[in-house]
C-alpha cells in the first residue's frame, strides 16, 4: 500500500511539475485553442515583450496598427510597414494574426471624417479600403473583425460616418454592416470574418441587438463567421452564467465566437500595483472562469487578451490610474496568478481539434 501512495505521489508531482514547466502556447496548442494577445508595434524592439510574446501566445492582433488612422493616412495613401512588422513576427513565430478593424467608428483620420463625401463617394472610399487593407493580408490574416462597435448599450445602432453621417448608401439599419462583410469576402474568401463588441458578453439588450442582427445575416446569406466579445472586465466579476447562455446561443446559430479583448482591472496603487493583494487572487478565479466557459463551447475557437503585460496596459490612462495591473504578467513581465488560473484550465481541459 505504502508503495503505491508513493508511486501515486510521484505521479501527480511528475504531472504537476510537467505542467508548471509547459507555457501558456503549449498548454493552449494541447488544448486545440488559439491564446493571442494584442500587440503594439512599437514595443516589438523591447526583447523582454517579443520573447514573452513569442513564448506564451499562437496568435497576435494589432492593437492600432490595422485601424484606418494608421494604415490609411491620405485617401490616396496606404502605410501597410507597421501592420506588417507584426504579420511578420507572427509568421516567424509560426503564429495566427487576427484583423482588427475595417470599419469603426473611431480612429479615422481626419481626412476621412472632414472630408464631406456624399454617401457614393463614401461607399467607393469603403469599398476600396476593404479590398485594399484585406487584399494586402490575403492568406496572412485569417480572421478580421469586419466591424466593431456599431451598437450603443441600449442596442441602438451608434451613430457614425459609416451608418448615417452621411451613412455609406448601403440602405437602412445593419445593410451598411452586412455590405462591409460582403466586401471584405471578396477581397479573401478564405478569412474569417467578425462583428466585434464591447458589453456584448452576457445577455442583455445589447448583446440581444447583436444576436438578432446575426440571425438575420445567417438567414439573408450574409458571410459572417462569427462574433468577437472583447470582454473588458471593469467593474466587479461577470455572470459567467449568462456568458455561457450566450456564447451558445450565438454558436448555435453556426457562428464561432472569439473572446477577443480580455483583461481584468483591479484597483491600484500609486505604483499601479494591487491595492489589495487578495485581489489578484479575484482576478486569477476571474480568467479562469471565463477560460473555462470559453473551453466548454467548441466553437468558442480564441481567447485572447488586450495587451499582455500591465507595463503596457490601456486600463491605467482609461481610468486616470485608478485600475490597472489588469493583465497576466505584471510590468516586469513577471506571470501573475491570473497566468497560472489560465494555464491550468487549459491543462485540465480534454484536447479539442482545431
Amino acid at each position: 500500500m505504502r508503495t503505491m501512495i508513493k508511486t501515486a505521489s510521484a505521479v501527480f508531482l511528475l504531472a504537476a511539475s510537467w505542467c508548471a514547466a509547459q507555457s501558456l502556447r503549449e498548454a493552449a496548442d494541447r488544448a486545440g485553442i488559439l491564446l493571442g494577445a494584442a500587440v503594439n508595434v512599437r514595443h516589438l524592439t523591447e526583447p523582454a515583450y517579443t520573447s514573452t510574446l513569442a513564448r506564451e501566445f499562437n496568435m497576435v492582433e494589432p492593437e492600432d496598427a490595422m485601424k484606418w488612422r494608421d494604415i490609411h493616412p491620405a485617401e490616396k495613401t496606404f502605410d501597410f510597414g507597421p501592420a506588417d512588422r507584426i504579420v511578420e513576427f507572427a509568421q516567424n513565430h509560426g503564429m495566427k494574426v487576427r484583423g482588427h478593424t475595417l470599419l469603426w467608428a473611431t480612429h479615422n483620420p481626419e481626412w476621412l471624417t472632414q472630408g464631406k463625401y456624399t454617401r457614393e463617394q463614401l461607399s467607393v472610399l469603403l469599398h476600396d479600403h476593404i479590398n485594399e487593407v484585406v487584399g494586402h493580408y490575403r492568406g496572412r490574416v485569417f480572421a478580421w473583425d469586419v466591424v466593431n462597435e456599431a451598437f450603443e448599450e441600449h442596442g441602438w445602432l451608434r451613430k457614425s460616418i459609416w451608418y448615417d453621417q452621411p451613412g455609406i448608401g448601403a440602405g437602412k439599419h445593419t445593410d451598411y454592416i452586412a455590405q462591409a462583410f460582403r466586401w471584405a469576402h471578396q477581397a479573401d474568401p478564405s478569412a474569417l470574418l467578425f462583428y466585434n463588441d464591447a458589453e456584448i458578453e452576457q445577455v442583455d439588450r445589447k448583446s440581444n441587438a447583436v444576436y438578432k442582427m446575426a440571425k438575420r445575416f445567417k438567414q439573408r446569406g450574409v458571410p459572417i463567421d462569427g462574433i468577437g466579445m472583447q470582454m473588458h472586465v471593469l467593474h466587479g466579476a461577470p455572470n459567467i452564467a449568462s456568458i455561457a447562455t450566450n456564447i451558445a446561443r450565438f454558436t448555435k446559430l453556426g457562428l464561432q465566437v472569439h473572446i477577443t479583448e480580455l483583461d481584468v482591472a483591479l484597483p491600484v496603487d500609486g505604483e499601479g500595483k494591487a491595492s489589495n493583494p487578495s485581489d489578484l487572487q479575484r482576478q486569477a478565479e476571474i480568467y479562469r472562469e471565463i477560460s473555462r466557459v470559453c473551453l466548454q463551447n467548441p466553437r468558442c475557437t480564441a481567447l485572447q487578451t488586450w495587451g499582455f503585460t500591465d507595463k503596457y496596459s490601456w486600463i491605467g490612462w482609461e481610468t486616470h490610474r485608478t485600475k490597472g495591473a489588469a493583465l497576466l504578467f505584471d510590468s516586469q513581465y513577471q506571470p501573475k496568478p491570473s497566468y497560472d488560473a489560465i494555464k491550468q484550465a487549459l491543462m485540465q481541459w480534454p484536447r479539442r481539434q482545431r
